[in-house]
């Protein structure tokens, strides 16, 4: 990675890791807090739903927000907004409450995600796109996994933990407003239609709608899923840390895979691996802790590579003066498919409790596999030399 990357891009990967510390310690803590509140699954799904709603209004409105202030001065204030919400959750612990922030919360940290990778795009070139995105991707997953740990130390009954959310929300401003370098102009993305990206790339398409799902669930219910099969603090901490720190293993050598074989194939892969993985929880119930551990590490580090996946495949079917617009459509659709996850899931566990976490990301998985097939079976894959290349996401905590 050349050192002018890395210069110019440094203050914002550290802002970004320290808040991810912030963003996944907030999200687990909802999540305990609501069982020991007694919020009911439906409730607490309903609430983490909101953050998805504000995410897609946050990906609408940040582009002009960008364009009218610049890149530090819109980080700053959704920085700032995000702050005070995560202390307005431990002021008021009630259901209306929390998800009128959720969903402010969502508003924000879209709009953050809109700013730092348009700041990244502008800084890399073509030769290091791939390789800055991969430190990017590294740096909030590790800041989402490490966050879990900050579980342990303060009671999640207690103001206290949302303090610290607060405060690292807000120490994320530090190395972005202190930074010398001239942050990039953005123009606003134009239009593009949903029927022409399902028309080129169906499978794309599919992917990333069930990516959304799958990651919703996983960030948002993952820790009501631990509680309700009686893990201690500690053991949800430890469960929600491998299932984010797997990505980081597996999302660059995937992604690097994928630029040298057929993506449809290995989208199959990966959804085979999960769905294997995921009907195995399902059938023994009873398995100990550390198994679960290395299980729920397996599925994440498979099921967490599918949205990249989907999107360079998609990038492989387009033009390269369409991908901007693509990607602002693809990243909505992945945003409206994860705001039902969390509602879903609340409600598949009232149901058939615990058991219906792994049921229903085995479900997705084993979809897409079939859809996948399905569609390799009709069409072609794309010419080598129109293949774009590969370049990971963000994660949605």
């Amino acid at each position: 990675m050349p050192i002018r990357e890395l210069n110019a891009t440094w203050p914002l990967l550290l802002g970004m890791g320290i808040l991810m510390l912030g963003s996944g310690l907030q999200s687990s803590l909802l999540g305990v807090r609501a069982t020991i509140e007694g919020f009911s699954p439906t409730i607490t799904g309903l609430i983490m739903s909101c953050y998805y709603v504000g995410y897609l209004f946050g990906t609408v409105a940040t582009p002009r927000m960008v364009r009218r202030v610049g890149h530090i001065r819109a980080f700053a204030a959704l920085a700032a907004v995000a702050s005070g919400v995560a202390l307005v959750h431990g002021a008021f612990v009630q259901p209306a409450t929390w998800a009128v922030m959720r969903l402010l919360s969502g508003l924000c940290f879209a709009g953050i995600y809109v700013v730092a990778e348009s700041w990244l795009n502008d800084r890399a070139s073509r030769e290091t796109r791939g390789r800055l995105f991969a430190i990017y991707m590294a740096v909030l997953y590790v800041g989402l996994g490490a966050a879990q740990f900050l579980l342990v130390p303060w009671s999640p009954a207690t103001p206290l933990p949302f303090m610290v959310v607060s405060l690292l929300i807000s120490a994320s401003m530090v190395p972005i407003v202190l930074s010398a370098q001239q942050a990039p102009e953005v123009a606003l993305p134009r239009r593009v239609r949903l029927r022409d990206l399902y028309r080129d790339a169906p499978l794309g398409v599919a992917g990333v709608t069930v990516a959304g799902l799958i990651s919703s669930i996983i960030f948002s219910m993952g820790t009501v899923y631990a509680r309700l099969s009686g893990l201690a603090i500690t053991q949800v901490a430890a469960f929600m840390s491998v299932s984010i720190l797997a990505a980081v293993l597996t999302q660059y050598p995937v992604g690097r895979l994928s630029d040298r074989m057929d993506r449809r194939t290995l989208i199959a892969i990966m959804c085979t691996i999960a769905t294997g993985v995921a009907a195995t929880i399902v059938v023994f119930q009873r398995i100990p802790h550390s198994l679960l551990l290395v299980l729920a590490a397996l599925f994440s580090g498979s099921a967490l590579t599918l949205y990249s996946q989907s999107v360079s495949h998609v990038n492989d079917k387009l033009e390269p003066s369409e991908m901007v617009a693509a990607s602002s459509k693809l990243l909505r659709i992945n945003g409206t498919a994860a705001a039902f996850g969390p509602l879903a899931m609340g409600g598949l566990f009232s149901v058939f409790g615990p058991r219906a976490y792994f049921a229903t990301l085995g479900t997705l998985t084993a979809s897409l596999m079939v859809y996948d097939l399905w569609r390799k079976a009709r069409g072609e894959a794309a010419p080598p030399d129109h293949r774009a290349r590969f370049i990971e996401t963000r994660p949605r905590a």
